[in-house]
């Protein structure tokens, strides 16, 4: 499984009508409203690297109301509980 998140700088006055869009898409998961230098993020999970080209490129950035994307493809997960085990590592009471 391929996982993106995809950060987007959207028109301000669309960008509900935008994230109900990007949750509709076949491969996004999720769709947050952010703060910060972007409006929004779409975690993206597919199978393969040419899905991946098609939720971005052919989809997203055809989509009224995207002005911007930055694609951050993940390469490794970590859940809470990996983190909680990786930093008891060495440390004994």
């Amino acid at each position: 499984m391929i996982t993106a998140i995809v950060l987007i700088q959207g028109e301000r006055d669309r960008l509900p009508e935008t994230a109900e869009a990007l949750a509709e898409v076949p491969g996004v998961a999720e769709v947050y409203s952010v703060a910060g230098d972007y409006d929004l993020v779409a975690i993206v999970r597919v199978k393969e690297h040419e899905e991946l080209a098609d939720v971005v490129t052919k989809s997203m950035l055809k989509m009224d109301g995207i002005v911007r994307t930055n694609t951050l493809i993940a390469f490794k997960s970590y859940s809470r509980r990996d983190l909680e085990r990786m930093w008891e590592i060495g440390l004994e009471g």
